[in-house]
């Protein structure tokens, strides 16, 4: 096993190497950084703003391969993947925004696979019972709300909690508020900022695990084992749970692993709506901003999140179905 997942590391960072520098000659292809100057009073020369850009590698002035050589040395010998047409360093952006991104979208996902995992086991137990029937609806709704109809309607909800209750209890907009200190504080108001954006992301990412986990559950009642549970005695909803649960998780512990690069690379809209300063709003500014390197490293991390992902998929296989051995 080890030595399939470090030949599949091996093979993936192959991958991301071929991958991360074709989107460098993508974005260097469609994104101008001299334009971010366009419009400006004064006006700005034109060899004035290849001046300013020269520092950070994005002049014109210099051929594309120089400036894609001289931005993979820095890569590979100092790990510096540049700075923005304004002089941000983006590796210092990389991981502050990535960290925010985190603190929404990991409790998001965890939460949400955990309901989503339960509701499916107690659907499938009951099937076509009310209970049943009530959350498929539910789970409909869920999968086929936007996700800017969701954040209105906790956003209203919360607004007026917070008028009736008198005092703040939930936060609309930041991950976290200035001039918080000390440790209950701090964490507090945390809590008081992800409940709104965690409750939104959770209403719309259930459903797919629930689902996905009844259909499967359902099939696996038919097989061999779990009717040879049930003619030992067992009720129902307890071969499902010891019996046909852990083969039928495989698919969408699967499908949990494939969903990390979502969680580091953030949820565009939601942190838009909310105001998380994550790495979705990170990539649409990269790309407002004619960041060529900014958008090329988000295109890194997000391969990189997903080679990660496919590894530790391969790793739930293994760990779920004995069964399966990788050669």
């Amino acid at each position: 096993m080890i030595k399939y997942i470090v030949r599949q590391a091996l093979s993936w960072l192959v991958r991301i190497f071929f991958a991360v520098n074709l989107t460098y000659f993508v974005a260097s292809g469609f994104l101008n950084p001299a334009s971010n100057y366009a419009g400006r009073f004064p006006p700005v020369q034109p060899a004035q703003i290849q001046q300013i850009l020269k520092p950070y590698n994005l002049s014109t002035d210099d051929p594309l391969l120089l400036r894609w050589w001289r931005w993979l040395t820095g890569i590979i010998l100092h790990w510096n993947w540049g700075y923005s047409p304004t002089g941000d360093f983006v590796n210092g952006q990389i991981g502050y925004r990535a960290g925010i991104s985190a603190q929404l979208m990991l409790i998001a996902t965890i939460l949400a696979f955990a309901i989503g995992i339960a509701l499916g086991l107690y659907q499938a137990s009951h099937q076509y019972k009310v209970g049943d029937r009530i959350w498929q609806v539910v789970s409909i709704i869920g999968l086929n709300t936007s996700i800017i109809v969701v954040a209105l309607v906790v956003v209203f909800a919360a607004i007026q909690l917070n008028q009736a209750m008198g005092f703040r209890v939930f936060y609309v907009t930041g991950a976290a508020s200035p001039g918080i200190s000390g440790f209950l504080p701090v964490l507090a108001d945390k809590v008081q900022h992800l409940i709104l954006p965690t409750i939104c992301l959770i209403f719309i990412t259930f459903p797919s695990y629930a689902m996905l986990q009844r259909s499967l559950l359902l099939d696996n009642i038919s097989a061999d084992y779990v009717r040879t549970a049930r003619a030992k005695g067992l009720r129902l909803p307890v071969a499902i749970r010891r019996h046909a649960l852990r083969t039928s998780m495989i698919p969408v512990m699967v499908s949990l692993a494939f969903s990390i690069p979502g969680i580091f690379t953030g949820a565009v809209l939601t942190e838009s709506i909310f105001a998380w300063n994550g790495m979705g709003n990170y990539l649409v500014s990269t790309i407002g901003n004619n960041d060529i390197n900014g958008a090329t490293a988000v295109a890194a991390f997000a391969a990189l999140m997903t080679a990660i992902g496919a590894v530790l998929s391969d790793i739930f296989v293994v760990w779920l179905d004995p069964r399966v051995r990788v050669s």
